[in-house]
């Protein structure tokens, strides 16, 4: 299969993949359990949409909230983290979801971000961003 000439190769063994993928998806559980410790209810995980993907849907009082998780290797590296935070992306997944569940349509929606590595408290950044400016 030939490579598309938008995206750029990835150099990483399929072993490394491999691993970001097992330590992504272990940050996500963590996550989770993150945010029912805290009174949230897991409605869905890594929710695939065409135009995105949703890392968690949870709700709390009412609200609706579109969890995006950041999980890093080293604590300095969550800096970073909040850059590759992708908010167009994550909107139009929301929206997608939204689209597909029109009960939400008239429930409070928000975006929140979930900071997460080794040795270092989780941090839970809620409303993170807003839809409405993407």
């Amino acid at each position: 299969m030939r490579l598309s000439p938008s995206r750029p190769r990835n150099n990483r063994t399929r072993t490394e993949r491999l691993g970001a993928e097992i330590f992504g998806r272990r940050g996500e559980a963590l996550a989770a359990w993150y945010l029912r410790l805290k009174g949230y209810r897991i409605v869905e995980q890594r929710v695939k949409s065409p135009v995105g993907e949703i890392d968690l849907v949870a709700r709390r009082f009412g609200t609706t909230v579109f969890v995006e998780v950041k999980a890093r290797k080293t604590p300095g590296e969550l800096g970073l983290a909040l850059e590759a935070v992708n908010t167009r992306r994550i909107a139009r997944a929301a929206q997608h979801y939204v689209g597909r569940h029109p009960g939400l349509a008239a429930a409070p929606l928000r975006f929140d971000v979930i900071f997460l590595a080794p040795w270092a408290w989780p941090r839970h950044v809620k409303g993170a961003f807003d839809a409405s400016q993407e």
